[in-house]
């Protein structure tokens, strides 16, 4: 089974859960409060309350799950995890259940209140619990008896990567690495050439990552050695990768390692996730469900501003560019054309406020941020978000890591329409100005919130009522 087979089946377990535990509950109440025989509680299921309840409620359960992000990474679950993640969801779906569903006239006692809830909170949890233990069970087994494993690379070769990679070859439960090779972090540590093959140096690391594969990176630099952990860390930021350390005696001593398994070598995890699950979950769901909602409400605006846009000069209505976003990766951003046509002719140029290349409804669209409407479009398609740090050209960002290379970190989250920077800045109308803007953006990131992305886009919609826009 693969992974996304896996995943298919672990909400066929949920749905599975939540219908019989709907059923049981729907069926106690019948009995116990409405004094209907049990020989005949197969009548039941053909009242239109119990299908639509049916039809909605294994729903509810499956998006409250994804919200949580229960189905995310289904091959690292563990027992634990599913524990505490299926013990606090059952918890908030239940309350949620309770007040939606089973505040009724028909139930006359609050003891009547309290059985329902107890009926509906041991059935789900219980029933979710064992399918999802049986499914983590056999994940976790598989992975242990070598059946599924993820290729690994390793960053620096000296005698602690050497003896690391000894002992997780000599565990008794094999945590799943595949080691495929390691890459040199300072150019002489080649102890691992015994074991595993040389990939390169840090410059490749990037190249080597992407043509093998690489779903987790083990670093093996001394914590001392700042310079090449910074520029090892900022080549791995925004990759799909997961990132461990191994130790030294000074982190172990600090309390900097945080075991995770009983069974496997001390490592630290870098946890990269800015914000918890739910809030990311929450996050775009509210991207898509605002995106969807202002494309319908704004179409007569697009109608007028299409026309203006047509009518200003020739060309077309909507202008593409590539940008690079989300883990690096490009895609074709949307706008209304501000531009006369060939604008760019001598090569990538950033515009600036008299800049003779701007029409005059271009201007007016600059200056309200309308030329951005369309950038509706790429957030329904996931390539981003409502906030979040612009997205740039390649041309620009190659030179605006020759200064500042920390610029990778705002390729950990996805590319938005308006950000802090945004808010703060606007249109950058030189590299000078975009390493400004830049702090903004970093600032956001490492304190993302739903209540600062509401924050920014209430500055931004004021920035578009008062047209203070660059």
């Amino acid at each position: 089974m693969n992974r996304r087979g896996l995943v298919i089946l672990y909400v066929a377990l949920d749905w599975i859960a939540a219908a019989i535990s709907w059923t049981g509950l729907f069926v106690f109440r019948k009995v116990q409060f409405e004094g209907l025989e049990l020989t005949s509680w197969l009548s039941c299921f053909a009242e239109g309350r119990y299908q639509l309840g049916l039809a909605v409620i294994p729903t509810f359960w499956l998006i409250l799950y994804a919200l949580a992000g229960m189905y995310l990474k289904p091959v690292k679950r563990h027992r634990i995890l599913e524990m505490g993640q299926v013990t606090w969801t059952s918890l908030v779906g239940v309350l949620v259940l309770f007040f939606a569903l089973l505040l009724d006239d028909a139930i006359v006692s609050y003891r009547q209140y309290y059985a329902s809830l107890s009926v509906l909170l041991i059935g789900h949890w219980s029933i979710t619990m064992t399918g999802r233990l049986i499914l983590t069970t056999r994940t976790v087994k598989k992975i242990h008896s070598g059946q599924w494993k993820f290729p690994t690379l390793i960053i620096g070769g000296n005698d602690r990567a050497v003896k690391t990679i000894e002992e997780i070859q000599e565990l008794r439960k094999n945590p799943g690495y595949e080691f495929v090779g390691f890459i040199q972090a300072n150019g002489s540590d080649t102890q691992l050439e015994s074991i595993l093959p040389n990939m390169g140096t840090v410059e490749s690391l990037e190249s080597v990552i992407q043509t093998q594969g690489i779903e987790e990176v083990i670093i093996a630099v001394g914590s001392g050695d700042h310079a090449i952990l910074e520029s090892v860390l900022n080549v791995l930021e925004g990759l799909p990768v997961e990132v461990r350390i191994i130790p030294d005696i000074y982190d172990i001593m600090s309390g900097s390692v945080r075991m995770s398994s009983i069974y496997g070598a001390p490592l630290i995890e870098i946890d990269r996730q800015i914000m918890p699950q739910w809030q990311r979950s929450v996050k775009r769901l509210m991207d898509w469900l605002i995106s969807g909602l202002a494309l319908v409400l704004l179409a007569p605006a697009f109608v007028i501003i299409s026309a203006f846009v047509a009518f200003s000069s020739k060309g077309p209505v909507f202008y593409s560019q590539e940008r690079i976003g989300w883990h690096g990766k490009p895609f074709k951003i949307i706008k209304f054309r501000t531009m006369f046509q060939d604008a760019e002719q001598a090569g990538p140029q950033l515009s600036r406020t008299d800049d003779p290349r701007i029409t005059r409804v271009g201007r007016f669209l600059r200056k309200s941020r309308l030329d951005e409407l369309p950038q509706f479009f790429n957030v329904m398609k996931g390539d981003m978000a409502l906030v979040g740090p612009r997205p740039e050209r390649a041309h620009f960002i190659s030179l605006i890591m020759e200064r500042a290379p920390h610029y990778r970190h705002l390729q950990k989250v996805r590319p938005g329409i308006t950000s802090w920077g945004q808010v703060k800045y606007g249109y950058a109308e030189n590299v000078d100005q975009m390493i400004q803007r830049l702090r903004f953006d970093l600032i956001y990131i490492e304190n993302m919130s739903i209540a600062l992305d509401f924050k920014i886009l209430f500055y931004t919609v004021l920035t578009v009522l008062r047209g203070r826009g660059k």
